[in-house]
Order: C-alpha cells, then structure tokens, then sequence
C-alpha cells in the first residue's frame, strides 16, 4: 500500500455514494467497511479509521492529483475537526481547495459537486 491508497481501485471511476454507516458505505451496487477514498479515477479503501491517524501521508493520493482537483473534501465522522496547520498548508501550496465537515456532510457534498461534474476528490472517515 502507498501513500494510503491500495494499488487497484474498488471502483475504476467515480461514483456518488448511495448510503453510509454501520461502519462503512454503498457506492456502485457495492457494499465497503471501512473508510474511502474517492477521486475522478476511481474509489478505493482507505486505512484512515480516525483523525489521530489522518497524516501526510494518507493524504499523499489527494496531493498527487492537486492539479486534477478542484476540492478535497474530509469526512472527518461524527464531529466537526479543525485540519492541522502543516496539512492545510500543504493544501495551500498546491493550490488545491481543502473543507473539512462530518461524514455525513461530506457525502451529501461530494454527491452534489460530483453531480454538477465537478472535480472532487474525498476522504471519507466509516461512521458507525
């Protein structure tokens, strides 16, 4: 696993999240425990179970794709979360839009950006 993100995605493509929950969400007629990482090219698992464990390095794949992006959206669970300061600020660097909510907040947005066609990646945090 690099930078967070397996090497094969779950999904090729994007696609809008239809539920989350219980420990993870419904996407394209499938069922995934655990938290996601959702970009243009594709949907895939990502080792991130709580904001303690939210690093650069976990958000190396959102970097990566800085100039593909126009925002980064963290579901960051039940609670609203402050981004550190070196991570907002590599965000900056990159020219690259960071909002960080709830979970549910940011299904609800990366659906609607995703519907206007948008370029939206996510990080999104399993609720229970």
């Amino acid at each position: 696993m690099a930078g967070g993100q397996a090497d094969a995605p779950h999904l090729p493509g994007p696609a809008p999240i239809d539920a989350y929950g219980n420990g993870g969400f419904r996407f394209a007629g499938m069922s995934h425990r655990g938290s996601l990482l959702c970009f243009p090219d594709g949907i895939w698992a990502w080792p991130v179970n709580s904001l303690t464990e939210l690093t650069a390095a976990m958000l190396e794949p959102a970097f990566a794709r800085a100039e593909t992006l126009d925002l980064f959206l963290i579901g960051a669970g039940h609670d609203p979360w402050a981004l550190p300061e070196p991570l907002r600020g590599r965000f900056r660097e990159l020219s690259l839009s960071i909002d960080v909510m709830t979970t549910g907040a940011a299904v609800r947005t990366y659906n609607i950006l995703l519907a206007e066609n948008r370029r939206v990646g996510a990080g999104l945090i399993a609720v229970d």
